[in-house]
């Protein structure tokens, strides 16, 4: 395969545009989906002779349940994603503040709009850890210079590199930015894959906030990105009425409305994710190490890493992965990264295994050739 039949993706799971055998470029569950869920997709045949519930009655009571919330404070989507866009389109902010690098989709919703992005720069000589201080100082800068943000877009943990912010410093910045009048929209989408959830969520502290809106999904925790089901939770009913009127009524289609009612009463399956992901983190860091990368300290189910050869920005390692038919995700299209940088998916101990072969071979190929 030639560099020049394709480009880098923006996004992981790009399995479409060639041949893969093995996909390490998406962080979604290993086991994939749960055996309820699966059940539901096909149930749901018997039900899409009619139009989904576009308020989904039944997903949103099962939500309020699981997350001891009120109902009111749901507001389902076609994925996170969608959401996203959604709320964008709704409230057109003005002027956000993103830390970079992190999930680019929030640049591109809030570039629809036209909305000014300040970027909270996340530096390697940091870790490209997160801190509360760097982003309140930037806001606190932004605003003296008469440029006072509207929204603070923060992913926990981060992605790609899966390092978490602490709940103390979630605390401390919801406190921040409800006195400045700022929306405060905390990804969780990650958060279940932790080895304690709780201890990075805001989820109890929706009452105190009415400028937080956490967006969860579906998608990666239960394996099911092909169905496109995520929600956001917040007080601010308000904010919901405004995306309710800018969307069409039927966002969640039957069948992930179904899927997600199951995936709710999988609670064996979770715990048995986490113990996976935890054992999986160690191997999986453990054996790029020994191959030679940088590897940070992820928390999340996927690995942050650099490749630190010679020919390493010229994304040496993405193309020749390919030639063996495995995909990784490259970070280059991330801001403040480079094509050296990657992430990839923690999976089941053969498949991490199988991983670290494949890599072994690329580089024991790549060092024959340049002897």
């Amino acid at each position: 395969m030639s560099m020049q039949s394709f480009t880098i993706p923006q996004h992981g799971g790009d399995i479409y545009t060639q041949e893969i055998l093995w996909d390490f470029s998406i962080n979604v569950n290993p086991l994939g989906p749960p055996s309820r869920v699966k059940a539901a997709v096909r149930q749901s045949a018997e039900h899409c002779v009619c139009y989904p519930d576009p308020h989904c009655r039944e997903l949103t009571a099962a939500i309020a349940a699981y997350y001891h919330v009120e109902k009111e404070d749901i507001l389902c989507g076609n994925g996170a994603a969608d959401l996203l866009y959604q709320l964008v389109f709704a409230l057109i902010p003005r002027h956000a503040i993103i830390p970079v690098p992190t999930f680019t989709e929030y640049a591109h919703a809030l570039g629809a709009v036209k909305a000014r992005i300040t970027p909270v720069i996340l530096t390697k000589e940091n870790g490209f850890a997160i801190t509360a201080d760097a982003i309140k100082q930037q806001i606190l800068i932004q605003k003296n210079k008469g440029n006072p943000p509207d929204i603070l877009c923060l992913c926990n943990p981060n992605n790609p590199t899966g390092l978490p912010v602490s709940r103390a410093d979630l605390l401390d910045l919801a406190e921040f930015t409800k006195k400045q009048s700022i929306i405060f929209l905390l990804d969780e989408c990650f958060t279940d894959f932790l080895d304690t959830p709780g201890d990075y969520s805001l989820l109890s502290d929706l009452n105190a906030f009415p400028n937080l809106i956490i967006l969860k999904a579906f998608t990666k925790i239960y394996g099911m990105p092909g169905l496109r089901l995520g929600f956001f939770l917040t007080k601010n009913h308000t904010v919901l009425e405004k995306i309710r009127a800018v969307r069409q009524p039927w966002s969640v289609s039957t069948p992930a409305q179904m899927a997600g009612v199951a995936a709710l009463q999988e609670g064996a399956y979770l715990k048995k994710t986490r113990q996976i992901i935890a054992q999986g983190r160690i191997q999986l860091s453990q054996g790029l190490t020994s191959l030679g990368f940088l590897v940070y300290p992820s928390k999340a189910n996927y690995l942050f890493f650099q490749d630190l050869r010679k020919d390493a920005k010229d994304a040496a390692l993405y193309y020749a992965c390919l030639s063996q038919k495995l995909l990784l995700r490259s970070c280059a299209n991330y801001p403040g990264l480079d094509s050296s940088y990657y992430r990839v998916c923690i999976k089941t101990e053969p498949e991490n295994t199988r991983l670290f072969y494949l890599l072994q071979e690329v580089l024991e190929t790549a060092s024959a050739m340049n002897r």
